[in-house]
């Protein structure tokens, strides 16, 4: 099933300093900081939620469409698209902006200091639903606010059954167009911090959240997470991982597994479980887009963890 996915493309930097932050900065001068940090180890990884959601929607065997926005300093990314063989008919370049990207500088306390630049990000509206051909399931990632707004809308008014994703940038709206966003959406994932933040912005409990869409999903970090759906409640547990090295697009990869579980007509459970497996391969691995995937590998895991096999 060919799986729209509305959201990111990005560059995240990620530099360690060979320090601590605390030893740098002089509290008493806090109001006039001026400080430069030596950064020998830096790494540049492929990222964005749409990048990410793609790379392992893909390695499941599903159908992913890009869409997004990059800017001039994309083509590196282009070919990787190209090498992995994902679609990039709606990967729209922007002229005169560079593609969005993070820089994560990680002391050895692992305190972090980032700063982010969403360039061509913030005009994915100029990307439209209506340009794509065959679409039967859609998400609705972390992009540019009117690029959400209106991908949101036109999904709905094509009669796209999308999953909402706020992620990050759930406080980019308010509650009015949080509300919409969920009465449009067959499907709504966060995390359980953004759960919170959906209840006090739309004034809504998770129960009446769920009753408006055919699944709410809540993640919960290593204690698994909970799917609302129809009246009720399937507690999914987390899959227990090689390692623990980075959880940078773990949830990317869980909402993956989510779609394809969808597009597969799996049940609720078996798709929170291969959802959850998907998080666990991708943990164990540094960068978003660095986990080495195959369908043998996740039936395996898929096995280990819950005694069947997804397909």
């Amino acid at each position: 099933m060919r799986t729209l996915i509305c959201g990111s493309i990005a560059y995240d930097n990620i530099m360690v300093f060979q320090g601590r932050f605390k030893d740098q900065i002089l509290p008493d001068q806090i109001h006039i900081l001026n400080v430069a940090f030596l950064v020998p180890q830096l790494r540049r990884e492929f990222g964005g939620c749409a990048g990410n959601i793609a790379y392992n929607l893909k390695h499941l065997g599903g159908e992913p469409v890009i869409m997004a926005t990059v800017g001039e300093d994309a083509q590196p990314y282009r070919y990787r698209l190209e090498r992995i063989g994902l679609e990039r008919t709606h990967v729209r370049e922007v002229p005169d902006t560079l593609t969005a990207q993070a820089f994560i500088t990680t002391d050895l306390d692992d305190n972090q200091i980032t700063a982010f630049h969403p360039g061509a990000m913030n005009h994915s509206h100029l990307n439209s639903v209506g340009e794509t051909r065959g679409v039967r399931l859609a998400i609705v990632a972390p992009d540019g606010r009117e690029g959400m707004l209106q991908h949101a809308r036109e999904l709905a008014e094509a009669g796209i059954p999308y999953m909402f994703d706020p992620g990050q940038g759930l406080p980019m709206f308010s509650g009015e167009e949080l509300l919409a966003f969920v009465e449009r959406a067959s499907y709504v994932a966060v995390n359980s911090y953004e759960g919170k933040m959906l209840q006090d912005r739309t004034g809504l409990s998770l129960e009446r959240i769920a009753a408006k869409v055919e699944a709410l999903i809540v993640t919960h970090g290593a204690e698994g997470s909970s799917i609302y759906t129809r009246g009720e409640r399937i507690d999914v547990p987390s899959v227990k991982p090689e390692g623990i090295v980075d959880p940078t697009g773990c949830g990317d990869a869980y909402r993956a597994g989510l779609l394809y579980g969808i597009a597969a007509g799996m049940d609720w459970r078996a798709t929170g479980q291969i959802a959850s497996v998907m998080g666990s391969l991708k943990i164990a691995t540094r960068g978003g887009q660095n986990h080495e995937l195959s369908r043998e590998r996740i039936a395996s895991v898929y096995r280990s963890a819950f005694g069947a096999s997804p397909w």
